[in-house]
């Protein structure tokens, strides 16, 4: 094996300073302007680091207080934890049956790629049909709802993982656990879902972000505190005449925070789903 030369090995780490300090940068400014005082905000020249730190805005939205902008907050990062949540639990559970069955017949596996083609369509083009679905089904303004809108969205996405995933485990292990006796269901649980946990925790993790994020149909589909996002709460924030930018920037971290954590502890399970393409022996 050919080793690299110092020079090569010294750019390649500065390039990736350089990207981290680009991905990094702009979650720094976020914290550093949640706990500056509104008159640094509003200060010329900008400054970038506050004379003194504030952090009461944290307190102002993780208030319980009824009627209180903290209690609004709150709501909508309970709204958000349950429909992502939700979402994201019966997504994998459609994905996993209808991966393994892509995968194992690729003459169905046009049918996958009509439905993938559907997120060519923009996101508007389905909101009356959505919106008509729901109302008769009562399930507008409330979180069962927005979770089954966002399981149309996730449900092919995570399939088209899931598929990707299992297309990397060979067919010869799961032939050899049937003629040694076990039976289909057998078969996945024990053999073919361990070898594709990776690519199941990276799909998770992927369709909970996008859940997370997302905001047009939570904004068209929910109207006061019972089903309200995070998303449309922060877009709430900012609504007024006159915003706090400071207490925009700290409810953009304290949303950050649960994906960044689980992001954190899934990290390793994240790398080698993105990084499998072989068998595990």
């Amino acid at each position: 094996m050919e080793r690299q030369s110092p020079l090569f090995s010294a750019f390649i780490h500065l390039c990736a300073l350089l990207l981290a300090a680009v991905i990094l940068a702009p979650i720094l400014w976020l914290f550093i302007m949640s706990i500056s005082p509104a008159a640094d905000l509003a200060a010329k020249p900008l400054r970038w680091w506050p004379q003194t730190a504030d952090f009461s805005r944290y307190g102002v939205l993780l208030s319980t207080l009824e009627n209180s902008a903290g209690a609004a907050f709150t709501s909508s990062l309970r709204n958000s934890i349950e429909v992502a949540g939700m979402a994201t639990i019966a997504a994998i559970a459609l994905a996993i049956p209808a991966g393994w069955a892509v995968s194992r017949t690729p003459s169905v596996g046009w049918s996958l790629s009509m439905v993938i083609a559907t997120y060519m369509l923009p996101p508007v083009a389905l909101a009356v049909p959505l919106y008509m679905g729901l109302s008769r089904l009562g399930m507008l303004n409330n979180v069962f709802g927005l979770a089954l809108v966002y399981l149309t969205i996730l449900a092919p996405f995570t399939t088209w993982l899931m598929k990707s995933g299992f297309d990397s485990i060979p067919r010869e292990i799961e032939s050899a656990a049937m003629i040694d006796g076990a039976g289909l269901f057998q078969t996945l649980r024990i053999i073919t879902l361990p070898l594709a946990a990776p690519v199941v925790a990276t799909s998770s993790l992927f369709a909970f972000l996008l859940a997370w994020d997302e905001f047009f149909y939570a904004l068209l589909f929910t109207s006061d505190q019972r089903a309200k996002t995070l998303t449309v709460a922060i877009a709430d924030l900012a609504g007024g005449r006159v915003s706090d930018y400071g207490l925009i920037a700290t409810a953009g971290v304290l949303a950050a925070l649960p994906p960044v954590l689980i992001g954190l502890v899934m990290q390793r399970a994240l790398i080698s789903g993105l990084t499998s393409g072989g068998v595990k022996g």
